[in-house]
């Protein structure tokens, strides 16, 4: 079995889905209605968890999405989206691949319950509020970095960049106002080719699958 990705429209699937356009890899893409173990019931068959992403290369079964971005730069990237053990600026690598995800997108997971995916009666507007600043709040350690350097890591783009701007693809889906100053660094990120070709790819896939797309700020 080669590469195979499971992937919600702009999910956090999506970090994995640019890392596979970065690389120029070739792949299989399975989309999934958004939530997958609400709307695809038989995907818990494929991971009990029923999150997305949930990769595959060979034996290979992968749930983080972070972890997959890295996981592709070290087998695959032959030099290119990682940073090596003995680079100075691999420890801000890690860093920054975590910081992406568990520092900067939990807080807009619970966003998205609390404002789009519980039932209306259990909606919590101001809890969705307060962690939206918790989010914008988290944002300084990115402003802090982008003041001396146009990436996160080692002045390259690289995975943990992958990390981070999806942070940024994320709060525009919840319609989160990002700060002025995250404006060049958010065009660095999408005018990239890879990007621009996973955002295709999904598009693309969705259409020849048969499945509607539905935004997140639209649930």
């Amino acid at each position: 079995m080669g590469l195979t990705l499971y992937h919600c429209h702009n999910a956090r699937s999506f970090r994995a889905l640019w890392a596979l356009e970065e690389l120029g890899l070739t792949y299989e893409l399975h989309m999934l209605p958004f939530p997958p173990r609400a709307f695809a019931r038989d995907y818990l068959k494929i991971n009990p968890l029923g999150t997305i992403p949930f990769f595959i290369d060979g034996e290979t079964r992968m749930t983080e999405s972070a972890a997959i971005a890295e996981y592709l730069a070290a087998r695959y990237g032959d030099g290119k989206l990682g940073v090596r053990p003995d680079e100075p600026a691999f420890g801000t690598y890690l860093n920054a691949l975590d910081y992406g995800e568990a520092t900067l997108t939990f807080p807009q997971t619970l966003v998205l319950r609390y404002l789009r995916l519980e039932p209306e009666e259990r909606r919590q507007p101001t809890v969705a509020a307060d962690y939206a600043k918790w989010f914008l709040a988290r944002l300084r350690a990115l402003q802090a970095i982008l003041e001396t350097s146009d990436y996160v890591a080692a002045n390259r783009f690289t995975a943990a960049d992958i990390s981070v701007g999806y942070a940024l693809l994320l709060a525009g889906s919840l319609d989160i106002p990002l700060p002025d100053w995250t404006g060049p660094y958010w065009t660095r990120l999408t005018d990239r080719p890879g990007y621009q070709a996973a955002q295709a790819a999904q598009l693309r896939a969705a259409e020849a699958q048969g499945l509607r797309v539905v935004p997140l700020n639209a649930l």
